[in-house]
């Protein structure tokens, strides 16, 4: 049988375990039948209506956390695009058939992500298990040692929660520290001479990938050039934004005195190697000749830039690629490649954040590039970033931060 002869609404409700499917905003948007028969609701009762309308805290019990901890994992999920598998919950229900009246009920959730074509979040999957027949039976069955296990089982799992939630919390301010750190190291500069620039830096939803992404731009020696560097430091946090800050600083040095931009790579390649934390590092950098309507490139590892000519003729400079930055024990000389440009042409640089996404070709996000400059290319810098940024991040937010720099020349 192939897919398109399965029913997979049938096969939904037909489900043996409860599962439920969310909107972003927590209203239900379908739930199966063994959903119903263990809630005792009825359909009407749930879909279109919002979880914690249909099922709210126990108000007869003051340390009922069922509401606040679902709702924190959902929410999780939503800006992550993780799952998250929760921790053993006590989460009473109202009896449909008593209203008024709570029912004591144990459960184990568990909750992921739906993603639409664009890798934003589009529905929440919530699967249940309840295991209060269990608690019951197995506190019920012994004595003495058993019930103590049980109890001792429940209250590890509540504290294993609280302990994720103070690492959350902890990881949070490290986030805004790291943020912070970046925003200070990040050059803020918007004319180079009397060409207009914009910079636009977008931190990671969540906790992926934030604060690696850098960009720099650098006046050069001799004539009147400009270096355009991008670059990606794996990982996350103040580690990361550490590397970052060395990585960006060294080759902004070495930039002013290479002879080009593959030796400035090879430079800072070989510095890469004595830094912690900047194995596989991406960076990619342009030498811009103004006096002589060229652009020199060489790339680490990097998506390629963009030169939109002002005929709106988009080119990727893609001849000078080479290995991520330090990926080679005995370094070699790295290619390098020139192109030509015309008075308002548009240099483009970007990092991997602004075209991958989950299960899509690379190719994909440099077409999405492509017609998104096209389309608004002949507006200002400033403008064009936000539009471009609009049109390629999830509604949501990446999973990877993103850098972007463009250039009017």
């Amino acid at each position: 049988m192939n897919d398109s002869a399965i029913d997979y609404a049938a096969v939904f409700q037909a489900l043996p375990g409860m599962v439920a499917l969310l909107r972003p905003d927590l209203v239900y948007a379908d739930v199966n039948e063994e959903f119903l028969r263990v809630v005792g609701r009825k359909r009407e009762q749930t879909v279109g209506h919002h979880l914690f309308d249909v099922f709210p805290d126990n108000p007869n019990d003051p340390a009922a956390t069922g509401v606040r901890n679902l709702d924190a994992s959902l929410r999780r999920v939503r800006a992550t695009g993780e799952r998250d598998a929760m921790a053993l919950q006590r989460y009473d229900i109202e009896d449909p058939q008593r209203p008024g009246h709570w029912q004591e009920r144990y459960w184990s959730p568990c909750n992921a992500p739906v993603f639409g074509p664009g890798g934003e979040v589009v529905l929440l999957v919530l699967r249940v298990e309840e295991v209060t027949e269990l608690i019951r039976a197995r506190g019920g069955r012994g004595t003495g040692r058993t019930q103590v296990l049980e109890a001792e089982l429940y209250t590890r799992a509540r504290e294993l929660q609280e302990l994720n939630e103070r690492l959350r919390q902890a990881h949070a301010r490290e986030r805004e520290v790291a943020l912070a750190l970046q925003g200070a190291m990040l050059p803020a500069r918007r004319e180079v001479g009397d060409h207009r620039a914009a910079v636009r830096y977008r931190p990671a939803v969540g906790a992926l990938n934030v604060c690696g992404d850098w960009y720099d731009l650098v006046d050069l020696v001799g004539g009147h050039r400009l270096g355009v560097s991008v670059g990606d430091v794996v990982g996350h946090g103040l580690a990361a934004a550490g590397v970052m800050g060395q990585l960006r600083s060294a080759l902004s040095a070495t930039s002013r005195v290479a002879a080009g931009p593959a030796q400035a790579l090879d430079v800072l390649g070989r510095y890469a190697h004595v830094v912690d934390g900047a194995e596989t590092a991406t960076a990619v950098t342009t030498f811009v000749d103004f006096d002589q309507h060229t652009i020199t490139y060489s790339s680490a590892g990097h998506p390629p830039p963009v030169l939109m000519h002002p005929d709106g003729r988009v080119e990727f400079l893609d001849r000078a690629t080479d290995t991520p930055l330090d990926a080679r024990p005995d370094p070699v000389p790295r290619p390098q490649a020139s192109t030509d440009f015309a008075d308002g042409a548009t240099l483009v640089l970007y990092t991997d954040g602004l075209i991958e996404r989950r299960r899509e070709d690379i190719d994909t996000g440099l077409a999405r590039l492509a017609d998104s400059l096209t389309r608004h290319g002949a507006t200002d810098p400033e403008p064009l970033a936000d539009a471009v940024l609009r049109e390629l991040l999830p509604p949501g937010g990446a999973t990877d931060d993103t850098a972007l720099v463009i250039v009017r020349l």
